[in-house]
């Protein structure tokens, strides 16, 4: 696996100060967030001085019941041609449900959600990244992904789940470390452990992130400082392998550059103590002779023949995932088995989360609406889930309100009707909307 070395995760905001940042041997990018045709300049010019990009989706949403959506993935790999990169890299997830496998309206959770580790479960994933390794023209490495709560009758654990979806498919793992610290505190699974389970020859690289804690709730912001539980794991992997690369996520609440450069030395430190303890901890990375037979398709002593999904399991999975989304995002009773106080956290966090990003993607409507925006963009959540992605859902917003005849006030509804036409229909209208808009909220 080719040496990344240290990285960081490229944002707009911080993209100045990842450029002056001494020591930076890669960076990542979400991949959904660029355009082929119009790569930032920032991103083309860390490209010039040899700085490796990586892109990393968040929509393909692999651990699903359907099979890959053909667009994304070919939007995925014009990224990756595009920048040149090495490989690129997705998440163990579900996020979205419903439609034509379980005849139920279309949902879309707007975030990473997990996928049961059962048999089923395991089966439709596999198929799913061997069509998405088939239509990448780089490899793929999947992300260990963070949960609020756990799916009842599990018949594996994390490293044997990992394991044989590595053993199957041939596909890498991208092991996030702060992802196994939320585990540990949500749902009582011991880093150590998993650790000892992982195929750690499979490691493509390393994500490294903050968070917060709230009434015994691990929450995976990526917008708070790195604790030392998480630092702690990272030492405790690179006991075990050196890990191809290291990479810092921060996706909001940037602190100045200086202390985005400490994290990045405390991460560089705990790999260095990690690597001064290798040998002394027990189960180390499997030998590179079984890598090479997973990635030829060899199967281990978990593994299952490698075959497609027998006829009824995607409807399964399909079935379950449906039930826990609509539980999520549409009100429905909660899934018998499942912690009903863990799925209210989860469901206030994706509502939450869908008001922040709406309010980034279109940063008119906390403007037009005031300080009020916040609690009527979760009064319509609660009633309406997402149907498609954040800027669809945004007009979805607008247009809801419009029909119930608010804002109160004349002239933010006017303004928020003239924000839906400019942004609805087949042609711009009033150019200077936006602009003006956001002039009057500063």
């Amino acid at each position: 696996m080719r040496r990344l070395g240290t990285g960081i995760g490229w944002r707009p905001e911080i993209a100045d100060a990842v450029e002056r940042m001494p020591g930076i041997d890669w960076v990542e990018v979400v991949a959904e967030n660029v355009c082929p045709g119009h790569l930032p300049e920032s991103l083309l010019r860390l490209r010039e001085r040899g700085v490796t990009v990586v892109p990393h989706g968040v929509s393909l949403g692999l651990g699903g019941a359907d099979r890959p959506d053909e667009g994304r993935l070919t939007a995925l790999a014009e990224r990756a041609e595009a920048l040149g990169s090495p490989l690129v890299t997705e998440h163990i997830a579900f996020v979205r449900a419903g439609g034509v496998l379980t005849a139920s309206p279309r949902l879309e959770a707007g975030h990473l959600l997990p996928v049961p580790r059962t048999r089923d479960a395991l089966d439709v994933l596999c198929e799913n990244v061997r069509i998405a390794q088939d239509a990448l023209p780089v490899p793929l490495a999947l992300e260990n992904i963070a949960a609020l709560f756990s799916w009842p009758g599990e018949e594996l654990t994390e490293g044997q789940f990992l394991s044989e979806l590595v053993e199957r498919t041939g596909v890498r793992l991208l092991i996030d470390v702060a992802n196994l610290h939320t585990n540990h505190v949500n749902r009582g699974e011991d880093p150590a452990e998993a650790l000892a389970a992982l195929p750690l020859e499979a490691i493509a690289y390393v994500h490294v992130a903050g968070g917060f804690e709230r009434d015994g709730v691990w929450h995976d912001s990526h917008a708070h400082p790195v604790p030392r539980p998480v630092l702690d794991i990272l030492t405790g992997l690179a006991a075990r392998v050196a890990p191809p690369g290291v990479l810092l996520e921060r996706d909001e609440n940037f602190p100045e550059p200086a202390e985005l450069e400490r994290e990045l030395d405390a991460i560089r430190e705990a790999v260095t103590v990690g690597h001064a303890a290798e040998g002394a901890v027990g189960g180390t990375a499997r030998t590179p002779a079984l890598a090479g037979a997973a990635r030829a398709g060899g199967v281990g002593v978990l593994a299952r023949p490698v075959t497609g999904p027998v006829t009824g399991v995607r409807e399964r999975v399909g079935v379950a995932q449906t039930a826990v989304l609509s539980s999520l995002v549409a009100g429905t009773p909660v899934p018998e088995g499942f912690d009903r106080v863990r799925m209210g956290v989860q469901a206030r966090a994706l509502a939450a989360k869908r008001a922040g990003v709406v309010a980034k993607v279109a940063p008119e409507l906390p403007v037009i609406l005031g300080a009020g925006y916040r609690e009527t963009f979760l009064e319509y959540a609660r009633q309406r889930p997402m149907r498609g992605g954040y800027r669809l859902d945004a007009l979805d917003f607008a247009g809801h309100l419009l029909k119930l005849g608010r804002p109160a006030d004349a002239g933010a509804r006017r303004e928020l009707r003239d924000w839906w036409l400019h942004r609805s229909g087949p042609a711009p209208r009033r150019r200077g909307l936006v602009e003006r808009v956001l002039r009057r909220g500063v």
